[in-house]
This record gives C-alpha cells, sequence and structure tokens, in this order.
C-alpha cells in the first residue's frame, strides 16, 4: 500500500473540540443543525452547509456549496484551522468504554483505489456521491477521512505502540464519551516503508467519500493539460486500522408489519424455517443466531446457511433476507422497501423493544458481522448487503484535512 504524509489543515489545539464533529452522513439536516448550535468553528458548517439556510432549502443548491466554501475559508482566515509546517502523518486513538482502536492517519492514493488495492464492499449511491464530489471538488479538500481497514502488519504495530507512549498533539473526550487522542509524526518515512508491506486494504466506512476523491481525481485531471500523477488531487484523505482493533455492532432490522399474517401463523412459519427458542436473549451470542421480537416476547432463531453458500450467502443479514424477510415477510428488496428500517447496534435492543410496541410489526437483533466476513467478501470481488456493518466508535471529520 502506497500511503503519504501530507501538509494539512488541522485545528488549533486548544480549538480542536470545537472544530472537530461527526462524520457528515450520520446525521441528518436537523440533527447536525442541532449539534452546530452555538458552535461557530464546528466543521459541520462546512460537510453540512445547508444548515446555514431555512428548513426546506435543497441542500443540493448553488448556494449551498457557495457557503461550505465560504464556511471552510473563515475557519482558515480566522485562524481556528492553520497549515503545517511540514508533511505529516498522524496516529489517531479512539477510545469508547474499555475498546480502544488506533490507526494512522495518512493520504492513499486514488489509482490504488481504481485498481482494487483499496477493496469495495458497498455499492454507492448517486445522489450521496454526487453531492461529496462536487463538496469536494468546490472548496479543494478532504474534510472527512475514509475509514480504512488492514490485516495486522506486526511492523506498523511496533510504531504505534512506540508513538502512543509520547505525549499526544490533542486528547479530548467528545459529547458522546468518546476519547479522541492525536499524535503528530514529521516526515514519517519509516511508516511508509512498513506500509509498504501491506498488500491491499479494505474501505470499512465511508464508500462515498472515497467514489467521490477519486471522481474528482478524474475531474481535475481532465481540467489540467500538464497532468504527471503527482498531484495532490491523486491522494485523498484516510484513516488506517489494523482489523484485529475494530469493533463492529450489529445493524438490526425492524419490520413494519406482518404482511397479513397473524401473529399465530407468523411464528408457526418461523418456526419451520429456523426454529424457535422461546424467552431468548434480546442479543444473540454467536453467528448463525437471530433473536426475534414480536408481542412483547423474545425468541431464539437458528439462521444456519446453506452448505455451498459463497461469502455474501453465509452472512447471517443475507441468510435472514432469502429465508424469511423476501418469501414470509415480502420484503423483495431491502434497499427500497418502505415497510423496513434499519437500527444500528450502537442503539441496544431496548430501542427495538420501544419501536415494536409503539408501532407494530416485529424486529430482529443480529450478531455483528465480522471483519474478517467483511474482507473475505471485498477479497471474492463480491458485494454485502444493505446495512450489514455499524463500526463504532465513528471517526471526527476535522482533526487533520487534505487540501489540494
Amino acid at each position: 500500500m502506497r500511503i503519504r504524509a501530507f501538509k494539512g489543515l488541522v485545528p488549533k489545539p486548544e480549538l480542536v473540540a470545537e472544530v472537530a464533529c461527526v462524520p457528515y452522513d450520520v446525521v441528518n439536516t436537523t440533527e447536525a443543525a442541532a449539534l452546530a448550535a452555538g458552535k461557530p468553528l464546528s466543521l459541520l458548517h462546512v460537510d453540512r452547509a445547508e444548515i446555514a439556510f431555512p428548513a426546506g432549502t435543497d441542500i443540493y443548491s448553488d448556494q449551498v456549496y457557495a457557503k461550505a466554501l465560504e464556511m471552510f475559508q473563515k475557519l482558515q482566515g480566522e485562524g481556528a484551522l492553520v497549515r503545517e509546517t511540514e508533511p505529516c502523518i498522524y496516529v489517531y486513538q479512539q477510545q469508547m468504554g474499555e475498546h480502544v482502536q488506533r490507526g494512522i492517519v495518512a493520504l492513499t492514493n486514488v489509482e490504488d483505489y481504481d485498481a482494487e488495492l483499496i477493496k469495495k464492499h458497498e455499492k454507492t449511491r448517486k445522489d450521496k456521491e454526487d453531492d461529496r464530489t462536487r463538496l469536494i471538488d468546490t472548496i479543494s479538500a478532504n474534510t472527512g477521512p475514509v475509514f480504512l481497514t488492514y490485516r495486522d502488519a506486526p511492523a506498523v504495530t511496533a510504531l504505534v505502540n512506540a508513538k502512543t507512549a509520547e505525549k499526544p498533539l490533542h486528547d479530548f473526550a467528545a459529547p458522546d464519551g468518546i476519547r479522541h487522542t492525536f499524535w503528530r509524526v514529521a516526515g514519517g518515512a519509516e511508516w511508509i516503508a512498513a506500509f509498504g508491506a501491506v498488500p491491499v486494504t479494505y474501505i470499512a466506512d465511508g464508500h462515498h467519500r472515497a467514489a467521490s476523491a477519486a471522481r474528482v481525481a478524474r475531474l481535475r485531471r481532465s481540467r489540467n493539460a500538464q497532468h504527471n500523477g503527482a498531484e495532490d488531487y491523486n491522494w485523498f484523505l484516510a484513516v488506517l486500522f489494523p482489523a484485529s482493533e475494530l469493533k463492529i455492532l450489529p445493524y438490526n432490522r425492524i419490520v413494519a408489519d406482518l404482511n397479513g399474517h397473524t401473529p399465530e401463523a407468523f411464528l408457526a412459519s418461523v418456526k419451520n424455517i429456523f426454529g424457535l427458542e422461546e424467552n431468548a436473549n434480546p442479543s444473540p451470542d454467536a453467528v448463525g443466531r437471530v433473536s426475534m421480537y414480536l408481542g412483547g416476547k423474545w425468541y431464539g432463531l437458528r439462521c444456519t446457511a446453506d452448505a455451498n453458500a459463497g461469502p455474501v450467502g453465509r452472512l447471517d443479514v443475507s441468510v435472514l433476507q432469502n429465508k424469511l424477510l423476501a418469501p414470509l415477510l415480502g420484503i423483495d428488496d431491502p434497499r427500497t422497501s418502505k415497510r423496513i428500517d434499519f437500527v444500528g447496534g450502537i442503539r441496544g435492543t431496548d430501542e427495538l423493544v420501544k419501536r415494536v410496541d409503539a408501532d407494530g410489526g416485529v424486529a430482529f437483533s443480529m450478531y455483528p458481522t465480522t471483519v474478517e466476513q467483511l474482507m473475505d467478501i471485498a477479497d471474492a470481488g463480491e458485494i454485502m448487503p444493505p446495512k450489514s456493518t455499524w463500526f463504532e466508535p465513528k471517526l471526527r471529520s476535522g482533526l487533520a484535512i487534505h487540501t489540494f
């Protein structure tokens, strides 16, 4: 893998907690506005610039992108974001409760993305990709990093262990309680060499950011008669984490109704498909187990894949979709069906109980997809089903920004 140090924009140390923000795609406009209220330095004013306009404003309008550029320039002009004096990479540690993960913030190459050395496992939506492409091109910057993972490399781990024993550049707790610690590495030649032994990386989160960065690079090449491949627009911002340190939470499902079945008939059909254990634990404890909430009770399902199934077909979410959600509940396409909703595991199983008790329907509590499953699917060149993984903690945007 090629990584590169960069002379980016970073927040003044005393302002880092004010500038850094949640990723643009984990909040809607209303939530972004609430998080940025009273925080004029929040990068959300750039990443979600529609919050400056009245409710109902088209979030893809020209004025929104013009506002993003204005706010980005303002953060620099007022000194909240300052330019590094030399190329750097960074070590970024996150702590959520007892869980700690440590990644390397650096630039990765668009050619590696196009050549599948940076592997994908999701499809992107055109509207979301168009939006980030235009934002990146308008402000000439990657404000939010792509979340990459790789199979552990001892040489990289040794460098991280040594660096994290030093005093950090930033160390703060975000409003959600997650602690973010940041170390600067000037130059980083040893780190760049160590990553040369890493054969491939995998997108854990940020498919739209990566696809948009690649599109911007193509746009810039088409406009640049002197393009030679060394330009900064050929690189994009990423954080690279070893697979062993990542935490995937389940992505649970709620279906709004029983597709015309009575509860009794539905339970009988589920029992025929998967078996049924009453008074099950709301959180399944192994791959191949799903917990189902219906009528005030939890049931355990044995969600066994077919013996000849491929890496996608072996996923619990695939087995549930193919053997129950589609044939029994009529959810033929979970990407477009209005009758199914997805609830990130960070909300816990109480959220499933609350929703079903209030609105009816049925909920399914999943065992988390593993990082190894994700990498196997990407290695096979296949696409994961929608809403298969929920990574926590989320990366903060704005700790280091790549401009070009």
